[in-house]
């Protein structure tokens, strides 16, 4: 988790790859604890061809039921599945504006939000921000956004940043 933190949570990303695979470990962890999912990561990019969009949203049937057999990934129906529409949404999200990147950076006016929280009880679940993402990313098939997944996953990939005033760790800033 120390490692995580100190070199990747925070840190703004404009990498269509880096964005859809935290998009997809960001659903997969609704419900369990972001370190499950953490020790999982190496089996999800075997799993999912290294987190290609193209070739998950190509997934058929019987790709869905071995990964349903995969005992190195969450093997929820729902999101498995969810992870084949996630990547047909983003590949689709992609070509209609540029990339994923300039579709995400644009909520923001490609500016990185920097709150500066006292404790971790000032870090909100979810914002206005994350609310509008979500909504908008439902609207386009996407599954597993809900506000507060979204809120997460804008931290995850540096869109927001929470670090707590004290941390000694800041992301390099854009």
């Amino acid at each position: 988790m120390r490692r995580y933190h100190d070199e990747e949570w925070g840190i703004p990303s404009r990498d269509d790859a880096h964005l859809f695979e935290m998009l997809i470990l960001e659903g997969a962890q609704a419900g369990l604890s972001w370190s499950t999912i953490l020790n999982k990561r190496e089996n999800y990019r075997r799993a999912l061809d290294g987190f290609d969009p193209s070739a998950v949203a190509g997934y058929d049937e019987g790709k869905i039921l071995s990964l349903l057999e995969d005992p190195g990934i969450v093997r929820n129906r729902l999101k498995v599945r969810g992870t084949v529409r996630n990547a047909q949404a983003f590949l689709a999200v992609a070509a209609e504006h540029g990339s994923f990147a300039e579709y995400l950076w644009a909520w923001v006016d490609g500016n990185q939000v920097v709150n500066r929280p006292h404790t971790m009880d000032d870090v909100p679940a979810r914002t206005e921000l994350s609310d509008r993402v979500g909504k908008d990313l439902k609207r386009r098939g996407f599954t597993f956004v809900g506000s507060t997944i979204v809120y997460s996953y804008l931290q995850a990939v540096g869109v927001v940043d929470d670090h707590l005033v004290q941390c000694p760790y800041k992301p390099s800033r854009q």
